[in-house]
């Protein structure tokens, strides 16, 4: 039996009078894909941000790996976030990016940002800022960003977001690649297809409520 690595017990979130979630209370298996749907401002992105303690909760509790968000430690740990838009300096390339990300935990060494530059499509030598890239070239490289540090935790808010059907494909089989690893992904698409091809159990959110409409 698969170890639930996030548990979420009575999660409630409330913004004055607004609630994006009700009540929530559900549990997600390490090593799976796990896809969550809804439409827009149905509350799938506030859950992300709350899992990634990028957000409060108004009542009720979080556990990412055994550890309860907000008590024992402010955000998760060993985890890699995709939530809206990556967000990145204009005026560098890629892989400056990435570099000055890395310095921050030096998990990474710079020959492995390149590594992961790669794997996600780009080239790892360009001189092209950010600036100048696409919305899927920017998707890209904000996935090479949340996997470079081999975190056991996924996150990923629309990651395929802008990507042509090239990338999509691509994307598609890195990330069962990182299944096969053991990585367990939370994902958020509003694409039946990348759902069906590669979530595990899939959740259906409605106005803050989540219920559970495929489960294997």
């Amino acid at each position: 039996m698969n170890k639930e690595i996030i548990i979420i017990n009575n999660a409630v979130k409330k913004f004055h009078e607004t609630t994006a979630l009700n009540n929530i209370s559900v549990s997600f298996d390490a090593g799976k894909i796990h896809g969550i749907i809804g439409r827009n401002g149905s509350g799938k992105t506030v859950l992300f941000k709350c899992i990634c303690g990028m957000m409060p909760l108004t009542s009720g509790e979080i556990f990412v790996g055994g550890k309860k968000i907000g008590k024992d430690l402010d955000v998760p740990q060993n985890t890699g976030v995709i939530i809206e838009s990556p967000g990145f300096l204009p005026n560098y390339n890629g892989y400056k990016n990435l570099l000055l990300l890395a310095s921050i935990s030096k998990k990474v060494r710079k020959d492995e940002i390149r590594k992961f530059i790669e794997k996600v499509g780009l080239d790892p030598y360009s001189k092209k800022h950010v600036s100048k890239y696409s919305l899927g070239m920017r998707q890209r490289l904000g996935i090479a960003q949340s996997i470079m540090e081999d975190p056991e935790i996924l996150v990923l808010d629309e990651p395929l977001n802008g990507l042509d059907k090239h990338g999509v494909l691509e994307m598609r089989e890195l990330f069962l690649e990182l299944k096969t690893q053991g990585k367990t992904m939370l994902l958020a698409s509003h694409n039946a297809e990348d759902i069906k091809i590669l979530c595990d159990t899939v959740h259906e959110m409605d106005n803050g409520d989540m219920q559970m409409i495929i489960g294997r």
